[in-house]
């Protein structure tokens, strides 16, 4: 996680939000580092999570990673909840909670749905402070930040 909490402070010099994240093969192996590239690329679905995921499946060369552990510095948006589920990431471990926007467990919970044909592993909360405190800071550092997008974190 604290790889990942890096990534995150990387991505606020693109003026993107801190949020970063690592794919992890079963043997423990990193496969893949991500953090947001929003703005950094005008992609708007450059969310920390699905560059990582990209990477790790470009490294392994397949698009599903059984086995794998998602892990990231905030919990996953809807975007990011449905490329875990494509991608049959086994595990998701992440910090802080998105009470506005969070699909794994906070608003929605798309990764433990039984009614999807593949559900996720979660473990939520590791070292949520240290993953919430950056993004808090981002949002209250410039004055009129969009907070429409502004992610609600909590510890």
């Amino acid at each position: 996680m604290r790889e990942a909490i890096a990534l995150g402070r990387v991505a606020a010099f693109t003026d993107d939000v801190p949020v970063g994240a690592i794919v992890v093969a079963a043997d423990g192996e990193i496969l893949s580092r991500g953090r947001n590239e929003r703005e950094a690329h005008g992609d708007p679905t450059a969310h920390a999570e699905i560059v990582a995921i990209r990477a790790a499946a470009r490294a392994l060369d397949r698009s599903r990673l059984d086995g794998c552990t998602l892990i990231t510095t905030l919990e996953p948006c809807a975007m990011c909840a449905g490329a875990i589920l494509q991608a049959r990431i086994s595990t998701v471990v992440y910090g802080a909670w998105d009470e506005k926007a969070g699909a794994a467990g906070s608003v929605y919970d798309l990764l433990r749905d039984g009614r999807l044909p593949a559900t996720t592993e979660v473990v939520a909360g590791v070292l949520a402070d240290e993953c919430a405190d950056p993004i808090r800071r981002f949002f209250r550092s410039v004055p009129g930040r969009a907070s429409d997008e502004a992610p609600e974190p909590t510890a």
